[in-house]
């Protein structure tokens, strides 16, 4: 589980969306998709037309794997900075009911706009 406290997901690139297919398709639900991925250096963020999937990956083999389900029905809120021009990285915080915040800090290749959007269909 995520520690709300400290929730923070760093250095975020795309990836192709079926890299974590694998790995959560038994976790999905009756006509959820994969919407986009995006992955750190080992951690990784899935959008889903259901929900958000934070995919923690522990200990030095990385064989073990916590996921998060965060789903918008729970965001209360959320905050997006864009990219500028020292800061090439757009971050993205949302605010969970009874849960806390996660933050999602992506790179300069994300287009951070179209997540909002979509983040905001789910959600309004």
């Amino acid at each position: 589980m995520i520690d709300f406290n400290n929730a923070s997901f760093l250095k975020l690139r795309p990836v192709p969306g079926d890299a974590y297919a694998p790995m959560l398709t038994p976790m999905l639900i009756d006509g959820e998709q994969i919407i986009s991925s995006y992955q750190s250096i080992r951690d990784g963020v899935v959008f889903t037309n259901k929900r958000i999937f934070a995919v923690n990956v522990q200990g030095l083999t990385g064989k073990k794997k916590d996921f998060t389900s965060l789903p918008y029905s729970r965001i209360q809120t959320f905050s997006v900075e864009s990219a500028g021009v020292i800061d090439l990285d757009s971050e993205l915080e949302l605010w969970f009911s009874g849960l806390g915040k996660v933050k999602f800090e992506f790179t300069s290749e994300c287009n951070v706009t179209e997540i909002c959007r979509f983040i905001s269909q789910n959600v309004l």
